[in-house]
């Protein structure tokens, strides 16, 4: 079995996974993605951490492009911008981070493999395919057919050849990957814990004109995280300063949903930040208050990371 994680390691090492992530806020038109995905790998893994980032894609390929009938500007709203830089510190203290460079509106790995939208491609699904889900009926299933905003993104939709080429080339390479940092957790250290990282609009919430809160903690309402932990993070802001809520309006979506199984020493916390804190949202620009953000974040994954002896039992000789 442990040479199986090795192969894994060795793996990723041959990938062409860069260890440093761009500060660029620009996005990029491409022809073909060379790097769908990275990991940026800490110096020594020394905590049974992996945060993921799986909707901060950028790159958008020309080809993608030409089929839309919205503007690059229009399909960046579906962009969780900028939230690999934010979480980028979590490295310096023993723990993996993974992100996507291609964008949720080519491809949303947040969601089952095959949640295909019959409203989107006009050929017969195959019998496998979910195409009742929720996510689906509101056009946000594994291959989008409307932005965040409920803009229609194609005038020339994807087929089915297509819309299969996407997940067998992107979808199922990066939740291999995702589960294999998590099995190397458990390998390594008997458990393993997955922080989703994703961004939220500043937009009010329903008709209430309340704001949002600045970050809201999904944790499946305790089923997919160990809830004294999810506790645990949520003062931890608190006393940063910030307004944190729970799983209202996100409770967690796919990956927290599949990947949380505490029962098997699995756990699995989705983040959500408000946008409104580190950016400026109609321009896709880091604001003033970016830095700051991101160093609060680095304290919140220190801290986490040093209290996981205790909070889910795992042996302090493999945490060091």
């Amino acid at each position: 079995m442990r040479g199986e994680f090795q192969v894994i390691r060795q793996l990723f090492s041959k990938a062409g996974i860069r260890l440093a992530i761009s500060n660029t806020d620009m996005a990029l038109i491409e022809d073909t993605l060379e790097t769908p995905f990275e990991i940026v790998h800490p110096k020594t893994r020394s905590a049974p951490f992996v945060f993921n980032s799986p909707h901060s894609g950028r790159t958008y390929l020309k080809g993608f492009l030409e089929a839309s009938r919205l503007e690059l500007q229009g399909l960046r709203k579906s962009e969780d911008t900028f939230v690999e830089q934010l979480f980028a510190p979590v490295a310096r203290h023993g723990a993996p981070l993974l992100h996507a460079h291609f964008p949720r509106a080519y491809l949303d790995v947040n969601r089952e493999p095959y949640e295909l939208d019959p409203a989107l491609i006009e050929e017969q699904l195959p019998h496998y395919a979910n195409t009742q889900s929720v996510r689906v009926v509101g056009g946000l299933g594994t291959i989008a057919r409307v932005v965040a905003e409920s803009e229609e993104i194609y005038c020339q939709p994807p087929t089915l050849a297509d819309a299969l080429e996407r997940i067998n080339q992107l979808y199922k390479p990066y939740h291999n990957t995702l589960k294999g940092l998590l099995d190397a957790c458990i390998q390594d250290f008997g458990v393993a814990v997955l922080i989703d990282c994703h961004s939220m609009p500043s937009s009010p919430l329903f008709e209430t004109g309340s704001m949002r809160p600045d970050f809201v903690l999904g944790d499946r309402f305790s089923t997919s995280c160990n809830p004294e932990f999810s506790r645990f993070v949520a003062e931890q802001m608190k006393s940063m300063g910030y307004v944190v809520a729970f799983n209202k309006p996100y409770a967690g979506g796919f990956i927290t949903e599949h990947y949380g199984r505490p029962r098997e020493g699995r756990h699995a916390l989705q983040i959500e930040i408000n946008r409104a804190l580190y950016m400026d949202e109609s321009t896709y620009a880091r604001s003033r208050n970016f830095d700051a953000v991101r160093r609060d974040i680095g304290r919140l994954a220190e801290v986490m990371i040093a209290m996981a002896p205790a909070m889910f039992d795992v042996p302090r000789a493999a945490a060091e």
